[in-house]
């Protein structure tokens, strides 16, 4: 489905645009039926943005409970957590604040000049304090906060849910279980909306290039580009950090998951690479008792290519619908992105979920998502590589740390059906299936 799903997404995209052009040029500019079509054609991505809304509170307490839930009260994995949080909260700062100093750089939003279907009125500047902030992070109903779709204050009560799950141990087993039933349904009904996804593209690209005509499309070029530059900025950013553990090795390091990170370049899909990547890491010299607790711990908080595009993507709406934000607003957003991108790893596209919920709390468009959809394929397929990338050196680097890196063993293709040699069973500490 994944393949097919973005050729659809690009066949989307190039009917969108040769659409809007051709609307473009049988209309006067100014035209009312021109903008009566552009509005009909902007109802598909509409409905998309409102189906992409319908799952954002299940999803994020689903995979935040579970995931807790499940990491165990052991000493060690205790010590190793910690250290991994660490390297976490770092590498996600350092990548939203990198992603936010380059838009502002760059500013590739700039000159579109777009207006909102709906008034979103002045920014409530005297709310973004830090009072008003640390208040809205905790709710005063969970239930309130799932209908109004307010992802910090599900994200804290999920995380109660989920401590208090893993403290009540085999009396809980039965709740943990529901909450990895929801976040599997979640990313099941996200597959099926992900079906209307070319639709959405061709609806959003079609209303743009009609009203706007095709001089837009210079814009995504840029934007592209100027997005790649960031990320090879942050890979050298993070291997340089990751070679004053590993020394050496960490050329190493990027020779054994070259596969792993081909494969989630081209399948735009950082889950479609853990199970090579378990192995990759295995080979590196990494046991499976850190990677099998890391590895997972890393796709729910780890995800640096996500957390850089999500600041460029907001601020590039931002500028696009010429709404100033200062440079106090954009620290709040910063440490927003910081806590709400948390726990919705495996999602495809998960990335314009928490984008929609932040532009929503910070009183933004979000019909400026569909300026992102038809080249999202695009900027996915350089965020989930980087994903990759963020998590290879964090795992090593913190077996490193716990003075647990082996010597590498041979860098090769195992032959076809040859048994696994690092089997889940019989290990000591928690283990991890990776085709799970």
């Amino acid at each position: 489905m994944g393949h097919r799903l973005t050729l659809f997404i690009l066949v989307g995209f190039v009917l969108g645009i040769a659409c809007g052009f051709a609307l473009n040029q049988s209309f006067a500019a100014g035209d009312p039926a021109l903008a009566q079509w552009a509005d009909y054609l902007k109802l598909l991505p509409d409905v998309f943005l409102r189906l992409i809304k319908m799952i954002i509170a299940p999803l994020v307490f689903g995979t935040i409970v579970s995931g807790i839930a499940g990491l165990g009260d052991a000493r060690e994995l205790g010590r190793i957590g910690g250290r991994a949080l660490g390297w976490f909260v770092g590498a996600s700062l350092m990548s939203l604040t990198l992603g936010l100093i380059l838009v502002n750089l760059f500013r590739p939003g700039v000159g579109l000049a777009l207006s909102a279907a709906t008034p979103v009125g002045e920014l409530a500047t005297s709310e973004f304090t830090l009072r008003h902030f640390v208040l809205e992070i905790f709710p005063t109903s969970a239930f309130d906060a799932m209908a109004q779709n307010n992802i910090l204050q599900i994200l804290v009560f999920s995380v109660f849910v989920g401590v208090g799950l893993s403290a009540l141990r085999e009396r809980g087993a039965v709740l943990v279980r529901a909450a990895e039933a929801l976040a599997d349904l979640m990313l099941q009904v996200t597959d099926y909306v992900m079906r209307f996804a070319p639709f959405a593209v061709f609806g959003a690209l079609a209303s743009v290039v009609a009203t706007k005509g095709l001089g837009i499309i210079a814009t995504y070029g840029v934007l592209v580009s100027e997005f790649y530059f960031a990320l090879i900025l942050l890979w050298v950013l993070l291997l340089s950090i990751g070679a004053m553990f590993l020394r050496r090795r960490i050329f190493a390091l990027v020779r054994y998951i070259r596969a792993p990170l081909i494969l989630a370049f081209s399948t735009a899909s950082s889950e479609a690479a853990l199970p090579k990547l378990f192995e990759q890491l295995d080979r590196f010299g990494v046991p499976r008792r850190i990677s099998g607790f890391v590895l997972p711990l890393g796709y729910s908080f780890n995800l640096d290519g996500s957390m850089i595009y999500m600041s460029f993507a907001a601020i590039f709406i931002s500028q696009a619908y010429g709404i100033p934000l200062t440079t106090e607003q954009q620290v709040v957003m910063l440490l927003t992105l910081m806590v709400t991108s948390k726990g919705i790893a495996g999602v495809p596209r998960a990335s314009l979920v928490v984008i929609a919920a932040t532009l929503t709390q910070f009183n933004l468009p979000i019909e400026g998502i569909a300026l992102l959809l038809g080249i999202d394929q695009f900027l996915d397929m350089g965020r989930s590589a980087t994903n990759v990338v963020g998590n290879a050196v964090a795992t090593s680097v913190i077996t490193k740390w716990e003075g647990m890196l082996e010597k590498p063993k041979p860098d090769e293709v195992e032959p076809p059906h040859a048994p696994s040699h690092t089997p889940t069973h019989g290990r000591q500490g928690l283990d991890l299936d990776p085709s799970a």
